[in-house]
């Protein structure tokens, strides 16, 4: 047997017709395969539809920016905004969350069937910008700071914690999700101990500690 023959699991009407069994392929012409079970060695005749597929316009954003590329998507498949899918990219593979699906006429929907999909639009998930809202504890609201922090996407700010980021450092009070977060059936977490991962995150807010620490001295 070669080992760089193709091989696909069928059921063998000799000796597994009920389960799948790993068989190679001897031949192929359009969907009709002979194949042979790697079980029993027993040769058959079958048919294998190979599935249709849509090469798909996407758009990712990234911090920002955005740039154009494509996918291969089964034709059949539902998308839907808030999932997340790999794309091989020229420059590299990044793992993507839908935000939204463009029709023809530049319908956009939330849920569609990918062949029925013009353009995905997406953004960047692996590794994110969060957007913090710091407030000083004593109330003066002209001393706020907004902070801009680089995490990987499955980071975890957790209200409560107190993080640090080079020189900033902030107490987390309550954290703002995003609309296409569906891990999550609200969208505001403000208890103690509440988590939101980072690719989650729309805007955290937090006492400014680094503030705190200038007042009192």
């Amino acid at each position: 047997m070669s080992e760089t023959a193709e091989r696909v699991a069928l059921p063998c009407p000799s000796c597994s017709p009920s389960m799948e069994t790993v068989h190679e392929v001897l031949t192929a012409t359009g969907a009709q395969y002979t194949v042979k079970c790697t079980e029993c060695d027993h040769t058959h005749k079958t048919r294998i539809e190979e599935e249709r597929t849509v090469d798909t316009d996407v758009v990712v954003s990234q911090d920002g920016e955005s740039f154009s590329a494509s996918a291969e998507v089964p034709a059949e498949e539902t998308l839907a905004v808030g999932e997340e899918f790999v794309l091989d990219t020229p420059e590299a593979l990044m793992t993507v969350r839908i935000t939204s699906l463009e029709l023809d006429q530049q319908k956009r929907r939330q849920q569609a069937t990918a062949e029925d999909v013009q353009t995905i639009w997406t953004r960047e998930v692996d590794n994110v910008p969060v957007n913090v809202t710091a407030n000083p504890r004593d109330g003066s609201n002209d001393e706020t700071r907004s902070i801009k922090v680089y995490v990987p996407g499955d980071f975890e700010f957790i209200v409560g914690d107190t993080e640090s980021f080079g020189d900033d450092e902030f107490t987390i009070k309550n954290i703002a999700v995003r609309e296409d977060a569906v891990s999550h059936d609200f969208k505001k977490r403000d208890h103690e101990g509440d988590t939101v991962l980072a690719k989650d995150v729309k805007r955290v807010y937090a006492w400014d500690e680094k503030t705190t620490a200038w007042s009192a001295w």
